[in-house]
């Protein structure tokens, strides 16, 4: 727990304190925000000149605070006496894990994807960046390594249990509250399933980006469910020997302590930079952030074996996407359109509503997204622990 707590405490030091750094050094090279001039929505136009690229900042804060946290771990087990170390050392990572590898992974390659977008975009000065076909091939491909890490890197746990469990980041089986064991798709399978949930994710946190502090607020009450469900699997894992295959109910992830301290840090720094990004938004996460926070979020439904409950915890953006792609869906195919604009917080914003209105009011639903996940996550435990079937 300490180093949980302690990866999310630098994480925001770091991110509050080196996101005004950013904001000059952007200013001064001129990587401001373009602003589209098609369905221009008035009062963006006063945003013009606002830095972007500032995923950068909690990228970065992310990791070094996740380094940190390991070093907290490597004291607090070396200061344990030897009969205890013994039993800590199944529990408690030495060192990086595939775990962290694949989240970390996920979050800094396609935050580098998402550089190269914003990169194009700020030096051309136009709202173009990547083209679409080319931010889905490198979505692909980083989803692709990732996914073959996760499914084929296994820890091997021998502890109580009769036959040794095999346990890989990801599952090759369809998981909600944990994995369905009639619902096995296989390897291969799992792949292709975690590179579709790393574009789809990365894509609708990307699609939810584009009022200030929106997808920040957002993301950090997603991933910071995801820290607490890591924590609560830690505490109930079936690799502990006070708990176990033996109990009613455990979990089988490979590293839930690491899943844990990589989402605290994360949210940790998201807090950080929000405190920046509320609007008036002194600087934009751009596609650095947006499509980083995405394919984290994936890994971590992912790693914690709740695919099925991560567009739950996950509402807001499912709903900015599915508006979108009915959008897009009714155009083409009768030359109409259900809302004045997508995604759908312009639409609200032609309506008349203020910027912090909707933001705020769309904080709101990602909050009751994640309380109804946590609360389903929650409610299975219960159900068994008090008999249910």
């Amino acid at each position: 727990m300490r180093a949980v707590i302690v990866a999310a405490f630098v994480a925001f030091i770091l991110s509050i304190l080196l996101t005004p750094l950013a904001i000059r050094g952007f200013t001064r090279m001129r990587a401001d925000q373009p602003i589209r001039d098609e369905g221009k929505v008035p009062p963006h136009l006063a945003k013009k000149g606002t830095p972007t690229m500032g995923g950068v900042v909690f990228i970065l804060a992310t990791v070094i605070a996740y380094i940190v946290g390991h070093l907290v771990l490597h004291q607090v087990l070396s200061s344990l006496p030897a009969a205890t170390l013994k039993t800590q050392l199944r529990l408690t990572p030495t060192g990086p894990t595939a775990t962290g590898i694949v989240l970390l992974g996920l979050f800094v390659c396609t935050g580098l994807l998402g550089f190269i977008d914003d990169y194009l975009k700020v030096t051309k000065k136009n709202s173009l960046g990547l083209s679409m076909r080319k931010k889905l091939i490198g979505q692909t491909l980083v989803g692709a390594v990732f996914g073959f890490i996760a499914l084929y890197f296994p820890r091997t746990v021998t502890e109580n249990v009769t036959i040794p469990q095999h346990i890989t980041v990801g599952s090759e089986y369809l998981s909600f509250v944990k994995n369905i064991y009639w619902l096995q798709i296989g390897k291969f399978g799992a792949v292709v399933l975690f590179i579709l949930v790393v574009m789809s994710m990365s894509n609708a946190v990307n699609l939810t980006d584009g009022l200030d502090g929106l997808a920040t607020g957002a993301s950090m009450m997603v991933i910071g469910a995801y820290a607490l469900v890591g924590f609560w699997q830690y505490r109930h894992w079936c690799v502990d020997p006070s708990y176990g295959y033996a109990t009613r109910y455990c979990y089988e992830s490979r590293d839930p302590l690491e899943v844990a301290m990589v989402a605290a840090a994360a949210a940790g720094a998201l807090a950080g930079f929000l405190w920046w990004n509320t609007s008036p938004a002194r600087i934009f996460m751009g596609d650095t952030g947006a499509l980083g926070l995405g394919s984290l979020i994936a890994g971590l439904a992912y790693s914690t074996n709740t695919v099925l409950l991560g567009p739950i915890l996950g509402l807001l953006f499912v709903i900015i996407t599915v508006t979108w792609i009915m959008q897009i869906g009714s155009f083409r195919l009768t030359g109409r359109r259900i809302f004045r604009m997508v995604p759908l917080q312009h639409h609200f914003e032609l309506a008349g509503w203020s910027e912090v209105n909707i933001v705020v009011r769309f904080w709101i639903i990602a909050g009751l997204g994640v309380a109804i996940g946590i609360g389903l996550f929650s409610a299975d435990f219960l159900r068994v622990m008090n008999g249910g079937l």
